[in-house]
């Protein structure tokens, strides 16, 4: 457990050092989580203001409620597969020496927008038809499905890299990743559990401490507890901008060390055990 847990701290700030370089960096979670927001909007307002949510829980009216909800994810999951794309790009640029800008990194996601779009469209129709197994069929049927889910996460991981640094479509560019993932890491693994461990240990550690100066200051007035709350929420929100540009970097960097064997900050040992055998 301690030896994953500095492996953990390792990858963090061999990550912060790249973030460091490039702060900007942060511009594209920030993006995404904006256009997410009116995403959602653009499709909750309309069913709010005409009333017609009561229709996506009429069972006769199933079929439109999937094809809503389906493009719902479309929708959703080319926006942040577009940014991710943009946030990846640019990474590889400062992991390849260069310095990137914002409108680098934008500039190549566009450019690969049409496959972005139908990665999109893969990514909706395996998440439909796993969630619609998982619901209408027993316990056998969500671990089945838990396990699928799985496969398709690791099958996919370094689909964005793939898609920004090669002029393919989606199914390629699913297969590519499922062949860099096999060749570099083999068919048997638990998983990576690297920066994502540091992250969660991060927000672990500033819940505690949230917690331990909110119970301080309720002590002493309600209304000096207000500010706390305040401060932790946009303490939680930085953590989850810092967290997705991280995870980015660490992406475009396992991608690198995948395709050319340089691991550039990070560590050689704990990129080739990114993801540990069974």
């Amino acid at each position: 457990m301690a030896g994953s847990i500095s492996n953990s701290m390792a990858l963090m700030k061999a990550s912060v050092n790249v973030l460091k370089l490039d702060k900007e960096l942060m511009i594209f979670p920030v993006m995404s989580g904006i256009a997410s927001i009116l995403v959602v909007a653009s499709f909750v307002a309309p069913i709010a203001v005409t009333g017609a949510g009561e229709v996506f829980v009429d069972g006769q009216a199933g079929y439109l409620a999937m094809s809503v909800m389906f493009l719902f994810y479309v929708v959703q999951y080319t926006v942040i597969f577009f940014f991710n794309s943009a946030l990846v790009g640019a990474a590889l640029i400062r992991l390849d020496g260069g310095d990137p800008t914002v409108s680098d990194g934008l500039a190549i996601a566009s450019k690969r927008m049409g496959s972005i779009l139908g990665y999109a469209v893969m990514a909706a129709t395996v998440g439909m038809v796993l969630k619609m197994i998982s619901e209408r069929g027993g316990i056998f049927a969500k671990i089945a499905t838990a396990i699928a889910g799985m496969a398709w996460t690791l099958a996919t991981y370094l689909a964005v890299p793939v898609l920004v640094t090669k002029d393919i479509g989606p199914i390629d560019a699913v297969k590519e990743s499922a062949a860099i993932f096999k060749r570099t890491w083999g068919e048997q693994v638990t998983g990576n559990f690297g920066l994502s461990w540091a992250i969660f240990l991060a927000f672990l550690g500033w819940g505690a401490l949230s917690f331990g100066v909110g119970w301080a200051a309720a002590m002493i007035s309600p209304v000096a507890l207000l500010p706390v709350i305040g401060v932790a929420i946009v303490g939680f929100l930085l953590l989850a901008l810092m967290g997705s540009a991280l995870s980015g970097i660490y992406t475009a960097a396992l991608y690198r060390y995948a395709m050319t064997g340089d691991t550039g900050t990070f560590d050689a040992r704990i990129m080739g055990n990114a993801f540990r055998p069974k």
